[in-house]
């Protein structure tokens, strides 16, 4: 085995100098991460949570993909990106299937604003997806390395428990510091495998039983779009200090502060007016955006038959013929059913006008 070059006196790695692969971990299903060094010896200096650009050599030209860093510079003679193949990926289809140790690529970086090290808390909440764990891994193994009995309520989701990405190296951690709370849910288990994990889309009731104090937590959230949505959305209705959390796309990340996209939610407001006209009792209810269908129904005196009332039974699920809502539930109403113009009247605001058939 080539023994590596350490060279104490090396200076730190400068995208002057083209990055070797060394070696390559398969991780889950078309998910691998690949470790590099500066064949110099110069050593690795950014922040937990950053990303790198690879110029990548693929078949009609090169071109240059983005990637967070999964390492930690905590460990500084590697660098690692671990990286997940879509359907429409060609710089990571490349990686998996032609890059090997001993190649050379040329890189930029390391650059961005997603890091913990910008926003230091006492406690943190990393929520992720998918690829999204790479900045979460890299946070936790620093905070690791340093043994700073750092709180990292940790969050992963995932489609099925072998999509988890790092599961046994998280669990490793969370074995032996009290620090890291690990919680895991998988949309779906394995066949003929048990899994005692949390099952389902991530939702405020799940954040309340894997996290309870997530309002005095810092939060880093990765994933994709509609998954951070789905996050800012019930953190927002649970009245978390939004000023407190941070995101992170794995499809883009953020170089500077100023090039940060403005989250522009929309939220029930309090001041808005709506109306709401029940169809088949011929009844035209005024409101606030932040009243339920469910409590303007009965005030009007119609009854929607209904159970929990957050969003987790089915028992109000009702039809909109008309308008549009701002709902946030746990899990009671199908994707197919919210197409179809079905709504939870317990957890859905009206957004000016909307029309139901009661």
């Amino acid at each position: 085995m080539k023994k590596p070059r350490l060279n104490w006196n090396a200076e730190p790695w400068s995208e002057d100098e083209p990055l070797e692969c060394v070696m390559v971990v398969p991780e889950t299903v078309d998910t691998a991460t690949f470790i590099f060094r500066a064949p110099s010896g110069a050593w690795f200096d950014y922040q937990p949570g950053q990303f790198i650009t690879l110029d990548l050599p693929v078949a009609g030209g090169n071109v240059q993909r983005t990637y967070t860093i999964s390492s930690s510079p905590s460990r500084p003679l590697s660098i690692s990106v671990t990286v997940k193949a879509q359907a429409s990926s060609i710089g990571t289809r490349w990686m998996l299937d032609h890059l090997s140790p001993g190649m050379q690529i040329k890189a930029y970086g390391p650059a961005g604003i997603f890091s913990f090290h910008r926003h230091p808390a006492q406690k943190y909440l990393f929520i992720s997806a998918g690829s999204g764990i790479t900045p979460m891994m890299s946070m936790t193994t620093w905070a690791w390395d340093h043994a700073q009995n750092a709180d990292i309520a940790f969050l992963h989701a995932a489609r099925r428990p072998s999509d988890i990405i790092f599961r046994q190296r998280l669990e490793q951690f969370a074995a032996r510091v009290p620090g890291i709370q690990l919680r895991f849910t998988v949309e779906e288990p394995e066949p003929y495998t048990t899994w005692t994990g949390y099952q389902g889309r991530l939702n405020q009731l799940m954040l309340g039983l894997m996290a309870p104090d997530y309002l005095e937590r810092e939060v880093f959230c990765c994933g994709p779009e509609p998954f951070m949505q789905a996050v800012r959305e019930m953190l927002t209705s649970l009245g978390y200090d939004m000023e407190m959390y941070h995101q992170e796309s794995f499809g883009a990340p953020v170089q500077t502060e100023s090039d940060a996209p403005v989250i522009d939610d929309a939220a029930p407001d309090e001041d808005a007016r709506a109306q709401i006209t029940f169809s088949a009792s011929g009844v035209t209810a005024a409101c606030a955006e932040t009243d339920t269908v469910l409590a303007v129904a009965k005030r009007a005196g119609l009854n929607i038959p209904s159970g929990c009332t957050f969003g987790l039974c089915g028992t109000c699920k009702i039809r909109k013929t008309a308008g549009e809502v701002h709902m946030i539930h746990n899990g009671g109403i199908s994707d197919d059913d919210i197409a179809e113009g079905w709504i939870l009247a317990c957890c859905s605001n009206p957004r000016g006008r909307i029309a139901i058939d009661l």
